[in-house]
């Protein structure tokens, strides 16, 4: 660990960091998982602490899966991204520090990338949660947290405009394209 940065490895090529907040996330999601798992859905109390920290290695999953969507998205504009940092209980792509300005187009394509492949995996997970409803049991509900966390937090959250969210990219882009029209006078939004 060298600055508050730990090192986790690599996953698709890049680098994948985390800070001391991602593991302060993490141990909060598998306490209140647990909570939830022993009071609310009843599991025993050997159980809970082991359906929490499933819960807490869905999410991550479920992360790496929308970082892995923005990278893959980034390589197929030809500006890929160099890295991947988890941060809380979200993540962040990084680009080179040194890139120049690209087209709207570009960063636009770039963050579409995470929520389109969230939303995938959204999809695959509620196909699970279908096909496994009748087993039931303590491996539905992580199904159905995995579907919840992929579809709003990594598809519809991430347009939330938060400014430090995928959607906020898409406004900041948006406002920008509509204050050049207006300089330039065609007056298109």
């Amino acid at each position: 660990m060298a600055n508050g940065t730990l090192r986790l490895g690599r996953v698709a090529g890049l680098p994948v960091t985390a800070g001391h907040s991602a593991a302060l996330g993490s141990l909060v999601l598998w306490a209140l998982a647990a909570a939830v798992a022993s009071f609310v859905l009843k599991t025993s109390l050997g159980i809970a602490p082991l359906a929490g920290l499933l819960v807490v290695l869905l999410h991550w999953i479920s992360v790496m899966v929308h970082q892995l969507g923005h990278a893959t998205a980034a390589r197929r504009t030809g500006h890929p991204a160099t890295g991947m940092r988890l941060q809380g209980l979200l993540s962040a792509t990084r680009y080179p520090a040194d890139e120049p300005p690209l087209p709207a187009a570009v960063h636009a394509r770039r963050a579409l990338g995470g929520p389109l492949a969230s939303a995938g995996f959204s999809l695959v997970a509620a196909v699970l949660v279908v096909v496994s409803r009748p087993i039931a049991g303590a491996g539905w509900w992580l199904l159905v947290f995995l579907l919840l966390d992929n579809l709003l937090v990594g598809t519809l959250g991430a347009f939330l405009p938060l400014g430090f969210t995928d959607g906020s990219t898409l406004l900041r882009l948006r406002r920008e394209r509509t204050e050049a029209a207006r300089g330039s006078g065609d007056g298109r939004p």
